[in-house]
């Protein structure tokens, strides 16, 4: 599957977490095991493969007004890295991997503050 095909598709699984409530965590990261996903991220290297594809320290992947603009385009971003790296992840280690990430860095249906 190309790119934009995976985008449109993805766009499409997103839709229904475009409703979380301020403040709330999204469904989709309601039962999320978040040390799980800490411990994966580091296992992976997450940070390290970021700082290849963009440089400094890795955290310009994480734009939340960039095309990850919903919980599930990022479970499934998450998820296509888990696929495109053979990481092996089980479906519920990429919702784990992904509320972290939403936790620490997107933040969908809570304030931001100032960066």
């Amino acid at each position: 599957m190309n790119a934009r095909a995976w985008l449109g598709t993805l766009a499409l699984a997103a839709a229904p977490g475009l409703a979380a409530a301020a403040g709330a965590v999204p469904d989709i990261f309601k039962d999320a095991d978040l040390p799980l996903g800490e411990k994966l991220i580091a296992e992976n290297k997450c940070s390290a493969c970021h700082i290849r594809r963009v440089g400094g320290d890795g955290s310009a992947i994480y734009r939340p007004q960039g095309r990850i603009n919903t919980p599930g385009a990022l479970r499934g971003m998450v998820d296509y890295c888990s696929s495109e790296l053979n990481l092996g992840l089980f479906p519920e280690d990429v919702t784990a991997v992904a509320a972290v990430l939403q936790r620490d860095h997107y933040r969908f249906g809570q304030s931001r503050p100032a960066r």
